[in-house]
C-alpha cells in the first residue's frame, strides 16, 4: 500500500509543535518572512501543506524531523491536542 499525507494529521502535528516551541503563528510569519499568516493557518487546518523547503525550515525551528511534522492515513504518530 502506498502511503497518502493525512493533511489534516499534518496541520494538527504543526500547531502542536508550534505551541510546544512556545511559538504564536506570528512568530512564524517572521521567521518565513510571509506578509500575512493565512499560510500558516492553512497548514494548521490542513487545507494546504508546506513545501519541501518550508518543511525543512519548520523541523529545523521546531527541533525535529520531517517525518515528526507530516502524518500519513493510518499513521499512529498523529499527536494529540495538548
Amino acid at each position: 500500500m502506498i502511503p497518502t499525507i493525512d493533511m489534516a494529521g499534518t496541520g494538527r502535528n504543526i500547531s502542536v509543535l508550534r505551541k510546544r516551541a512556545g511559538l504564536t503563528v506570528a512568530d512564524l510569519q517572521r521567521v518565513f518572512g510571509f506578509a500575512t499568516p493565512q499560510a500558516i493557518y492553512k497548514w494548521q487546518r490542513g487545507v494546504a501543506l508546506p513545501t519541501i523547503d518550508n518543511l525543512v525550515v519548520l523541523a529545523e525551528v521546531f527541533g525535529v524531523t520531517m517525518d515528526d511534522i507530516i502524518a500519513t492515513q493510518n499513521d499512529d504518530s498523529i499527536r494529540k491536542s495538548a
